[in-house]
């Protein structure tokens, strides 16, 4: 079985600073993996990495057995940004029937993303007078178009009500159960009990890679907070 991601010994400098420092880990098929840490810990570096758009990268990454922004994986490989990567002045299904064309996506498929993230009720509505959940669940949307076997989520609950990151919890599980494998990143602790795995960054560095179970037995600590802050508190900055 092939992994959906291999990386190793990832190192990125960006303005003469070390910004990753030497990660490797391997995600397999139909998993949801965590990717934590606080702000400027490298989280959004990496995933740039991951989809092969960020410069000064040394190291090998390789997604679905291609090396990192092949153009062989365009469909195979969804990304979702910080912030919105759609077009403000046009309705949320007028950026589905764009990117649709654009990848090749069967029209079908427009309907479907729709009820994916709860959209339907906003189909026609222009994407600036949205809210910034809303904005952000269209750009879901548009990761979902190809029916992507990896999706890379940089930080996808950011100002989401609690109803909604349930929910978007529960969609992840579920394309998961489906074959998917996502990496989804978040500065919020407990979301770490929705993942199968774990990966904690902190000023570049992979410190940890394991199951919560398996981070808590390692720190005797009580939630994914408690363990993050004792596994850096262990490791210079």
């Amino acid at each position: 079985m092939v992994n959906s991601v291999e990386v190793e010994d990832l190192k990125v400098v960006r303005d003469h600073t070390q910004v990753l420092r030497g990660i490797s880990f391997t995600l397999a098929p139909g998993t949801v993996t965590g990717l934590l840490g606080p702000s400027g810990s490298g989280k959004t570096t990496l995933m740039r990495s991951l989809v092969g758009v960020q410069t000064g990268v040394t190291g090998s990454v390789r997604l679905l057995g291609e090396p990192a922004g092949a153009r062989s994986l365009r469909r195979s490989v969804g990304y979702v940004t910080q912030a919105p990567a759609v077009y403000a002045d046009l309705t949320v299904i007028e950026n589905l029937r764009y990117f649709a064309a654009v990848l090749g996506a069967d029209a079908a498929r427009v309907t479907a993303v729709l009820e994916q993230v709860d959209l339907s009720d906003r189909a026609g509505q222009a994407v600036h007078t949205l809210s910034g959940g809303e904005r952000a669940r269209v750009s879901l949307a548009v990761a979902l178009l190809g029916s992507p076997q990896l999706l890379v989520l940089d930080e996808p609950t950011v100002g989401l009500d609690p109803v909604l990151r349930r929910d978007l919890w529960l969609l992840f599980a579920e394309l998961a159960r489906a074959g998917a494998t996502l990496l989804v990143s978040s500065h919020v602790m407990d979301e770490a009990t929705r993942c199968d795995r774990l990966l904690l960054l902190r000023a570049g560095q992979l410190v940890a890679d394991d199951t919560l179970a398996g981070l808590l037995a390692r720190t005797g600590a009580r939630d994914a907070e408690g363990a993050f802050l004792a596994i850096a508190e262990a490791v210079p900055a």
